[in-house]
């Protein structure tokens, strides 16, 4: 069989325009085989490589005497011995009209995240479905992340089509199927292949074993698809636009600002302005590399310049000064979850978008979308790859267009403060109007004029333990102590908060968290407003305490740990708590069937087992000075 696209010449190939796409698709379905064969009948295979293919089948493969054409993708011993595809990998290869850019990615559900990486920069997605098993729940999913991701051409590949005789009725009605499930998937195009992968089947030749298939073979299909027009309405912005990655100053002669173009065109001498400042400049000259450039378009990544002495930082954004991006603190977005904890609303968690990055909490989720049907369902958190509607509010303004006109200013990713941990991907649709239209009302009298009258530096004191361990006592005689000094105090305690502000919230992990972010914030107007101010809650975790703190100014957070053993507090359990949660009356009861994340660096630290009370408050007291 002779491949009807053939290998281009290495002397024209710079000329060739590249396709990125991706393969995509439920465990099994033939995803790294068909790139394979890709790859194969491309011709794009080295004469070792070949020899490595041969052998790798004979130990791994499952094809008996044939070539399994997954192991030229496979590359993990894991993924060999398992045969399944677990990272996302990359293969190149072209022919006479394009040259492209695949990812294979994982079908099993738990390695969906990997998917969406590769979603992410692609073009055109192919959708593999087993002609023997249809289309599935992780088929469903999978169009849903392509299409959150913005990709708008879609390849049905109706796979090992062999194994059902390459029956007609077999491949319509699958197909049948996919097309009523995307209906609502807004994508620009659909094609549908029937394909035997290991038989190179409509792969790059049309196949005699489908005489009743008129369509092009997979390789005509991906050279003349047209990408253009992959954004959900219409082409991206040709404004210029540059995220800043850094600033370069290898010597005191040269301050330079380097980053990777996003859309548009630059050249030395253009005004532009620097975002989310609203600076103007002049470029001065541009570098690709060590060499002067005259121009710079989208995909290049330089460094250039400036006439003008202005303030540009990591994270902000170099714009033509028409048609500019937008500037916004509060975001609707949609969002994949990708973390085995729950996403909870109210918790912080960092928001890398495109070079800046910025503590983000989830302040609503709208719905949660049901895979299979788009159903917009009820959620207060979200598991393990699921996808949600979500309100978004950020620790500080940033640059961004909508994901729908620009991928790079539009896409996000979520991290773990204390693990590091990507846990979730999003697109930011649009900014909510509040965002816009709500400003910092500057007040004349300010937290250090008020201090100041009550003679004293306003703190918070933060009280974190188990239940029992003694924070509301110590809390009691630092109040009367500092009380007897003159100080102007208030208490903040978990159990009286709960009866008024917080009454509306349980004792589940999200309410936990919304209980915390309330009193931090109540807690940071009571400092502004002179206090000092006394909080003494569980505050299991450490995320929620970090949040509190990074709402003070440096010196004006005190982290107490009320340190005492589980046994001493379940002894001193004067309410019979900890015996209604052992006895499974008191659900979410922390130390019992909700964790405790001990303090790592408190400002003081209380052993209440071997230290009484009134010691514990002078303690506290002689550090506040």
């Amino acid at each position: 069989m002779v491949p009807s696209a053939t290998l281009h010449s290495s002397t024209s190939c710079a000329r060739l325009p590249a396709l990125r796409f991706i393969t995509c698709g439920s465990v099994d379905d033939g995803k790294s085989t068909l790139i394979g064969r890709l790859l194969y009948d491309a011709k794009c295979i080295f004469d070792d490589q070949m020899q490595a293919l041969a052998k790798d089948s004979t130990e791994y493969g499952t094809q008996g005497e044939n070539l399994d054409f997954a192991l030229m993708v496979d590359g993990l011993q894991a993924e060999r011995a398992q045969g399944i595809t677990i990272d996302v990998a990359y293969r190149f290869f072209q022919t006479d009209k394009r040259k492209f850019i695949v990812a294979d990615t994982p079908g099993h559900e738990q390695y969906t995240r990997n998917m969406a990486t590769g979603a992410s920069t692609a073009e055109l997605a192919v959708i593999l479905v087993d002609a023997r098993k249809g289309v599935l729940t992780q088929t469903q999913r999978h169009s849903r992340i392509v299409a959150m991701m913005g990709i708008r051409h879609i390849v049905l590949a109706i796979n090992k089509m062999d194994l059902v005789d390459f029956d007609e009725t077999v491949f319509q009605s699958i197909e049948a199927a996919y097309r009523e499930f995307a209906a609502g998937l807004n994508f620009a195009s659909l094609q549908a292949i029937p394909l035997s992968a290991i038989g190179g089947d409509n792969v790059f030749t049309a196949s005699l074993q489908t005489p009743w298939y008129c369509g092009p073979a997979m390789a005509d299909y991906l050279n003349a698809v047209d990408p253009s027009g992959t954004t959900l309405h219409g082409n991206p912005p040709t404004a210029m636009r540059m995220p800043v990655q850094c600033i370069l100053r290898p010597h005191q002669n040269f301050r330079g600002v380097a980053g990777r173009i996003a859309c548009g065109e630059l050249m030395a001498g253009d005004s532009v302005r620097i975002l989310p400042g609203n600076r103007s400049a002049t470029v001065k000259e541009i570098y690709i590399g060590e060499r002067h450039a005259a121009i710079a378009r989208a995909g290049d990544s330089i460094a250039l310049t400036l006439n003008d002495d202005v303030d540009v930082s990591r994270g902000d954004v170099i714009a033509a000064p028409t048609n500019m991006p937008e500037v916004a603190d509060q975001f609707a977005a949609r969002l994949i979850w990708m973390s085995d904890h729950p996403l909870m609303p109210g918790r912080p968690y960092l928001l890398k978008l495109h070079c800046k990055e910025v503590t983000a909490t989830v302040t609503e989720i709208k719905y949660r979308i049901a895979i299979d049907t788009g159903a917009e369902l009820a959620a207060d958190t979200l598991a393990i790859n699921e996808m949600a509607a979500v309100n978004l509010s950020l620790s500080q303004p940033v640059v961004f267009e909508p994901y729908a006109q620009n991928r790079i200013l539009g896409g996000f990713i979520l991290i773990d403060k204390l693990t590091f941990d990507t846990v979730g991907a999003g697109t930011i649709e649009f900014a909510l109007r509040r965002s816009a239209n709500i400003y910092w009302q500057e007040l004349e009298i300010n937290q250090s004029a008020r201090a100041l009258m009550k003679q004293q530096t306003a703190r918070c004191i933060w009280f974190t333990g188990l239940s029992g361990a003694g924070k509301s006592t110590i809390a009691n005689l630092l109040e009367k102590r500092l009380h007897a000094e003159g100080r102007h105090t208030y208490i903040l305690d978990g159990d009286n908060v709960r009866h008024g502000l917080n009454r509306d919230l349980g004792f589940t992990e999200a309410d936990r968290v919304e209980n915390i972010r309330r009193i931090a914030e109540v807690a940071k107007l009571m400092a502004d407003a002179g206090l000092i101010v006394i909080v003494s809650f569980i505050s299991p975790y450490r995320a929620e305490r970090r949040l509190a703190r990074s709402l003070f100014a440096e010196g004006e957070f005190l982290e107490v740990f009320v340190d005492a053993p589980l046994a001493e507090c379940e002894r001193r359990d004067a309410k019979g708590l900890y015996a209604k949660a052992r006895r499974g009356e008191l659900k979410n009861f922390t130390g019992i069937d909700s964790d405790y994340e001990v303090p790592e660096t408190p400002e003081i630290h209380l052993d209440t087992a071997r230290m009484n009370a009134e010691t514990c408050a002078a303690l506290i007291a002689q550090n506040l000075g």
